[in-house]
């Protein structure tokens, strides 16, 4: 099976004017995860497949993912590493292709086992990252995780080798999901994406996740392309935005509501790709139905806005831009770099409760909704963000700010 370049796939979807949409789909059934991924080739959009991996594989634990397959027990994801390899062809044959990418999706900060399984099926696309898949998901030391994705990452692009043109895409910008300000999550995607590009990936995507201001959204995707055009000379590289990834709307309309709003971010900062959500995200897994329904919604939003990508010489740029460049500064090397920085709190995730995160800054959403910084920490910010005034935030304050996105999609449905 020959490679399919999922990076060019994408970009020769955004020359022709399309946003590309996905799901995050995984089935532990090799039938239900083929029927997933025809229907999402077939929907009414232009799309690329998705399989994500279940939760025992992502932390390495593939002796109770291969007793579930052995007795039949459902999971939540596809385990990749326990289905033989005629097992996971037969479930991408016939659709896996240059006019059908599929990425492998997984949260993994032990991720070896995964790239050999993807590669042994000829699959050329994932997505990770050594800090974004270590610090939210898991207490491994971040000095492990570093180790794992170098090791990772030279893996992968020897599937050259094969004719294949590997595809990483950053979790970075998306960090905890919620309450972490876009200059964070837009430097900890540009460097996760650095860190790729110096690992010998050249096929790349940077990613940002949609938080609790549109403008201040637009800002945090300028910002983002900006850095990786300074960052990646010589790469094939584009932007993945995610829809809302905390707490969802629970009605129907406010989920539809939040997933346009989405999309238009997406097409409107001209980013190439889009990751959806559906209806059901706030009770359950979704359907196949429903996921298609998302693509379907979310490429006709795109298709009705049109590309003003806001000014990238914005606060969020500055802020970003001095946290990637504190980061360099630290050690030749970016690995060595980026340890250092969590170490010394230069880099600093609001709420993460990781021990190898400082835990020093705060955020809050101000009455515009955008976040803001309450506390920086240490973070090299002091002569950028004022945080005089900045209330000091309760238990009970963090609880409803973790709301505030499905509390305002929910209620403007009723007005």
């Amino acid at each position: 099976m020959t490679g399919t370049g999922f990076g060019a796939f994408v970009r020769r979807a955004h020359d022709a004017g399309k946003l590309v949409v996905q799901p995050r789909m995984g089935m532990s059934e090799p039938d239900r995860m083929r029927a997933g991924l025809r229907a999402t080739r077939d929907a009414r959009a232009t799309t690329v497949g998705t399989i994500t991996l279940d939760s025992y594989t992502r932390v390495g634990d593939l002796e109770s993912a291969e007793l579930a397959l052995l007795e039949g027990v459902s999971l939540n994801g596809y385990p990749i590493v326990s289905h033989d390899l005629a097992t996971t062809a037969g479930v991408v044959e016939g659709l896996y292709g240059a006019g059908f990418p599929i990425q492998v999706r997984h949260g993994s900060a032990t991720p070896e086992a995964i790239f050999r399984a993807l590669m042994t099926a000829g699959l050329d696309a994932s997505e990770g990252g050594p800090v974004s898949y270590c610090l939210p998901y898991g207490r491994i030391p971040l000095s492990e995780s570093m180790a794992n994705w170098s090791r990772s990452c030279e893996l992968f692009v020897r599937s050259r080798e094969a004719g294949m043109d590997p595809h990483l895409e950053t979790f970075g910008g998306c960090m905890l999901g919620q309450l972490c300000p876009p200059s964070m999550l837009v430097a900890i995607s540009a460097l996760e994406a650095l860190f790729f590009h110096r690992h010998g990936v050249r096929s790349i995507s940077a990613s940002y996740a949609q938080q609790t201001n549109a403008d201040q959204d637009a800002e945090a995707v300028a910002a983002l392309r900006r850095l990786c055009a300074e960052l990646l000379p010589g790469a094939d590289w584009h932007v993945v935005v995610y829809a809302y990834m905390g707490v969802y709307p629970v009605s129907p309309q406010g989920a539809y509501r939040l997933l346009g709003r989405a999309a238009e971010l997406a097409a409107g900062s001209g980013s190439e790709r889009l990751i959806v959500k559906t209806v059901a995200e706030s009770v359950r897994i979704p359907t196949i139905e429903e996921n298609v329904g998302a693509l379907e919604y979310a490429a006709e939003a795109a298709a009705r806005t049109p590309v003003e990508p806001a000014d990238s010489d914005s606060q969020t740029y500055a802020e970003a831009a001095a946290l990637v460049d504190a980061v360099l500064n630290m050690a030749p090397d970016l690995g060595t770099a980026l340890l250092l920085a969590f170490r010394r709190g230069y880099l600093d995730i609001p709420y993460c409760l990781h021990p190898d995160n400082g835990g020093r800054s705060r955020s809050y959403i101000d009455s515009e909704g955008r976040l803001r910084w309450a506390d920086i920490g240490k973070l090299p910010l002091g002569g950028l963000v004022d945080t005089l005034g900045a209330p000091a935030i309760t238990s009970g304050e963090l609880l409803e700010s973790l709301s505030y996105i499905r509390r305002k999609f929910d209620c403007e449905t009723t007005v």
